[in-house]
């Protein structure tokens, strides 16, 4: 976990604000705590690390609204949903539209905690997926338009000889482009190299 995140609480309760950050510091990690989606929008940094605890009714911007602004900008901060339990229906739909866990008042301290980890590490691991796939995407954009053709023949399982029929040129021009793709996406195999494939397809059409 990193040590820089920052638990972010948004409620309207100043005594839940007090009780949640006395019991979320009691654990070592750094907490923000905020009255509304407001204040909370006026000070987040985007890209900061962490996770949001999220009241889903509050006055003014709820919880769920917050939420969904917050998916709408692209912000990647895991949210956690606090619910009484008329909020269910509502918590369950939130997680459908990218929440990623919801507790019920009155909650246990060993479960909100637990979620917060969980939450906390899910982070960690989004942010660094991020940095793999946005070094992978500068190094495709280094590849020449023949490359790229070459690239997604490749990893799409085609042969050399099928891909120098496919483009009309000789297998030991493929094998050449083949080489030069190899060495600007720095893969050190074919698996390697269909790995990155994968982790940028959803951004990069390949």
């Amino acid at each position: 976990m990193t040590t820089d995140a920052t638990v972010f609480v948004v409620d309207d309760d100043q005594a839940m604000r007090t009780s949640l950050q006395w019991l979320i510091e009691s654990t070592g990690l750094a907490v923000q705590t905020f009255e509304s989606a407001d204040v909370f929008l006026a000070d987040y940094a985007p890209g900061r690390a962490g996770c949001l605890l999220l009241d889903v009714r509050m006055p003014g911007m709820t919880g769920l609204e917050l939420q969904s602004y917050l998916t709408r900008q692209g912000y990647r901060l895991p949210v956690i949903l606090i619910t009484g339990h008329g909020d269910v229906a509502m918590a369950v739909k939130a997680m459908k539209a990218g929440a990623l866990d919801f507790i019920e008042k009155p909650f246990h301290d060993e479960d909100l905690l637990r979620s917060i980890h969980q939450a906390l590490d899910f982070d960690q691991k989004n942010r660094a997926s991020h940095v793999v796939r946005a070094e992978i995407a500068m190094r495709l954009a280094e590849l020449t338009p023949r490359e790229h053709e070459v690239m997604t023949m490749v990893t799409d399982g085609l042969s050399n000889r099928e891909i120098a029929a496919a483009l009309g040129v000789s297998a030991k021009t493929v094998e050449a482009h083949r080489a030069r793709v190899m060495e600007k996406m720095r893969a050190e195999s074919l698996a390697e190299l269909v790995r990155m494939a994968l982790l940028v397809a959803p951004e990069t059409a390949l």
